[in-house]
């Protein structure tokens, strides 16, 4: 890096510094006597959901590749982010600034090859063997921390099922409890299919959720095991099912029909012709 180089990149850490004091000070005057009354009235529990909204819609806009909606939503995200910890600085618990020197803190702290070179090896490090050294790290962080007494305690509530039972498989085969094989937990899976048939047969609606539950735990501890990420499979997937549903809609509309007029197998026909096509075009 040039010294222009340094001094173009510092003269934009600079403004981005100003830009997000400059957020904290519309927050709070939001939030002040002579601010906005929704804004005054939001409590952390009222954020959550618009929280989780603005998350997603990042992960939407990532998945789409669109750049112009990314930093869109990312500065949505940002927002919900400041709201947040202005509520928390309200209450005496801690303030923005509290939350960036935590993170800052973290991160010199789970990478010593970076900000400690000198005690770690004289190589660079793999990816693999930086994550284990985070996830090591993290782990002696909860030594005596009565947050964490247990080794699943701390993977959120909050997280998506499919997410969630993956990071628990995943804490659990740290310490060797997992299977050894993808094909052990295909026939885990068979199994499971097996008994959700037998609760479907019972007719006992409580079994029968507790047994697709069971499934879908194994089918995401699969994903783990094949190194796919779950939730972001299933995306894929719903997005490939509207595509093709939306092309058998399309192409019945040409046909002056529509998908009430159409029977299931004429519904079932124009799918696997759709299917065929995408196909074929791979």
């Amino acid at each position: 890096m040039t010294k222009q180089d340094s001094h173009t990149s510092d003269k934009r850490a600079d403004s981005a510094g100003n830009r997000f004091e400059r957020l904290v000070e519309i927050m709070q005057t939001l939030r002040s006597p002579n601010g906005c009354a929704w804004d005054r009235e939001q409590t952390l529990s009222s954020l959550r959901p618009f929280v989780l909204e603005e998350a997603y819609e990042v992960v939407e806009a990532i998945d789409r590749d669109d750049r112009a909606a990314l930093c869109d939503e990312l500065g949505d995200l940002l927002l919900e982010a400041v709201f947040v910890a202005q509520l928390c600085s309200e209450m005496g618990d801690f303030t923005i600034s509290d939350a960036i020197n935590a993170i800052i803190n973290k991160l010199i702290r789970r990478h010593p090859h970076v900000f400690q070179p000198s005690t770690g090896p004289d190589r660079e490090l793999s990816p693999s063997e930086v994550k284990e050294q985070w996830d090591r790290i993290k782990l002696q962080e909860r030594v005596g921390n009565p947050e964490y007494a247990t080794l699943l305690d701390g993977i959120p509530e909050a997280l998506p099922s499919l997410i969630r039972a993956s990071r628990i498989g995943a804490r659990t085969a740290n310490v060797g409890f997992d299977w050894n094989t993808t094909s052990e937990v295909i026939d885990k899976a068979d199994e499971e299919m097996t008994e959700l048939r037998d609760a479907i047969d019972s007719g006992n609606s409580d079994d029968i959720e507790e047994e697709v539950g069971d499934l879908l735990f194994t089918v995401a501890n699969l994903a783990r095991k094949l190194q796919v990420d779950p939730e972001s499979a299933l995306r894929t997937a719903n997005r490939k099912f509207i595509r093709r549903f939306r092309s058998v809609e399309q192409q019945l509309g040409e046909r002056k029909r529509t998908l009430h007029e159409a029977s299931r197998k004429e519904l079932e026909r124009q799918w696997q012709a759709v299917k065929k096509a995408e196909t074929k075009r791979k």
